[in-house]
């Protein structure tokens, strides 16, 4: 577990400081874009993998709650749901310009349902932590207007339809191998 809890630190390090514009605005202006777009990377990297690395190896501890047949039912159709929407994060789609912020919305969704389906202190940990930050984050984007301006195509709102339901059937269909249990009738 304590594995795990130092990559969220460190993935999460980098990721808080857009919640503090002079800050982040100082350390660009001293750093440079490069330097700081580096820095930022390689930070939540190392973070990401000892995530990975502490949940694939860690114990899975104790039984906080019992896991929700609701959220487990739902977790393959939410999951279409947030693939699509991080598809769109990026692109400029309708879908992003209505929700404004679908990655924030897409993590929310995800760590939410998987927390709900899991219920045991290694799931807690990161799925809650995720959530926390989804929902943090989410409040202040709001609250700084952060929020970018573009004309949207319906060309950019197909590409994320197709690409997010094909990515999400994807891993869907190899969630055993990835990451342990099987989610799907279809699943390998």
């Amino acid at each position: 577990m304590t594995l795990l809890i130092a990559g969220l630190v460190l993935f999460f390090a980098p990721h808080v400081l857009p919640m503090f514009p002079s800050q982040r605005a100082a350390l660009f202006a001293s750093w440079g874009e490069a330097r700081y777009k580096g820095w930022f990377s390689a930070v939540s990297g190392v973070g990401l993998v000892l995530i990975v690395i502490g949940y694939a190896y860690g114990d899975r501890g104790a039984q906080w709650f019992a896991p929700s047949p609701a959220a487990r039912a739902a977790a393959p159709f939410a999951m279409i749901v947030v693939f699509i929407l991080l598809a769109a994060a990026n692109s400029p789609s309708h879908i992003r310009a209505a929700i404004k912020h679908p990655m924030l919305i897409a993590v929310l969704i995800w760590s939410v349902v998987h927390l709900l389906a899991n219920g045991d202190a290694r799931g807690t940990v990161l799925f809650g932590a995720f959530a926390t930050f989804a929902v943090v984050d989410l409040a202040s984007v709001v609250q700084r207007r952060a929020i970018k301006v573009f004309t949207p195509r319906l060309r950019a709102d197909v590409i994320s339809i197709v690409a997010g339901s094909a990515l999400a059937l994807l891993v869907m269909t190899f969630h055993r191998l990835l990451f342990g249990p099987v989610v799907v009738s279809f699943g390998v």
